[in-house]
């Protein structure tokens, strides 16, 4: 069982154990609503329903994760592109589990495995952690912890939030890191999930 470096053991060793339990748990819940938006993907669009990408997470280490398709298969046949407000690669079925972060669900399995935590900074592809890296000053920073299914910069930003708005946020939650702030992430992200609001 690996830890982000640093002090407060006694803290990381807990949110892994809830980590744990919450993947657990809610594996369990998801797994009608992920059955019901498999068949709603098969019936809108052809495709698989799942997909995986590779992310950066924990001192720059790549894993892949899972989510749910919500655009159509040909979505990056130009090459890769950031995901803008009303993206017409987005396919009906994924408008509507990508506002309710229903296709992050499948995550939950990286979580249970390890490579993510239930809250920190969401993981970003190689291509923009690079481009993002060159372009905003200490933007590698947020690698200093596991990334999250959800994190303080999605409940605190808007769909539209900028990288460097995001890393703010995403600062602040590495500063003052608690079971706390976690639990309050995870409360918010409740209301944003049932607003539809937040930033990805």
């Amino acid at each position: 069982m690996f830890f982000p470096a640093g002090g407060k053991k006694g803290y990381h060793l807990a949110k892994r154990i809830m980590d744990i339990l919450l993947a657990l748990i809610g594996l369990v819940i998801a797994f009608p609503v992920l059955l019901a938006a498999a068949i709603v993907i098969k019936l809108d669009t052809p495709g698989p329903v799942f997909f995986s990408q590779v992310r950066v997470g924990w001192r720059g280490e790549t894993f892949r994760i899972y989510k749910l398709r919500s655009m159509v298969q040909t979505a990056e046949k130009n090459g890769v592109r950031w995901t803008k407000v009303n993206d017409p690669r987005v396919t009906r079925a994924g408008a509507w589990i990508r506002k309710t972060r229903i296709d992050e669900l499948p995550q939950l399995y990286n979580v249970l495995i390890g490579d993510m935590s239930m809250v920190g900074p969401r993981p970003e592809r190689p291509f923009f952690t690079k481009q993002f890296s060159e372009e905003i000053p200490g933007f590698t920073d947020r690698l200093a912890v596991k990334p999250g299914l959800t994190g303080w910069a999605q409940v605190n930003g808007g769909y539209d939030v900028t990288p460097r708005q995001k890393l703010k946020y995403d600062r602040e939650y590495i500063n003052n890191q608690s079971l706390r702030l976690d639990a309050k992430t995870l409360l918010l992200t409740c209301k944003v999930v049932i607003t539809g609001s937040g930033a990805r």
